[in-house]
């Protein structure tokens, strides 16, 4: 494989991905580590937003503190993967910070970027949530072009401390 798209977010599944990368993916020679901004953060509305709504949405946010955090917690995110990976002997390592659907973004960025592999984590959503939003990583693998390799959370990995990081940051 020489290119595979790591989507990552601050949740304990995306946190996995390092894990099962790190096991048993043979390193590529490039990995594009991208990280998808929640424009309304955890709300079920985004994603029932079009194209057209979510330009309007993008055009009133800029400049705004609200944005900068975000862009903010996006570096903070992919600083800490990139890290890792580095660590673990990759060089080539490109940042991708894009905001609006996750899915969609993966999707388009993974096209884009002409990747053989897509590596997601898997986020377990209860109830309603998970009927109205629907998971990421499902739609991801119904509509790829790509394989993709969902890693599921598991109970020995250590949870990141996003807001220590922030705050050393």
């Amino acid at each position: 494989m020489k290119k595979i798209l790591v989507a990552v977010d601050d949740s304990k599944g995306s946190k996995s991905v390092l894990s099962v990368f790190k096991n048993l993916v043979r390193p590529p020679e490039k990995v594009i580590l991208l990280h998808v901004e929640r424009l309304l953060g955890g709300s079920l509305m985004i994603d029932m937003l079009g194209e057209a709504e979510l330009s309007t949405l993008r055009e009133s946010l800029k400049g705004t503190e609200y944005k900068e955090e975000l862009d903010r917690k996006a570096e903070n995110i992919l600083s800490y993967y990139r890290k890792e990976l580095e660590n673990s002997g990759l060089i080539t390592i490109k940042t991708v910070i894009r905001d609006g659907i996750p899915a969609e973004e993966i999707l388009k960025v993974a096209e884009e970027e002409g990747v053989d592999l897509i590596v997601t984590g898997f986020n377990e959503k209860q109830g309603v949530h998970r009927l109205i939003t629907g998971c990421v990583s499902k739609e991801v693998e119904r509509n790829a072009n790509v394989p993709v390799l969902v890693a599921k959370d598991t109970a020995d990995e250590k949870v990141y401390d996003w807001k220590e990081a922030v705050a050393k940051a």
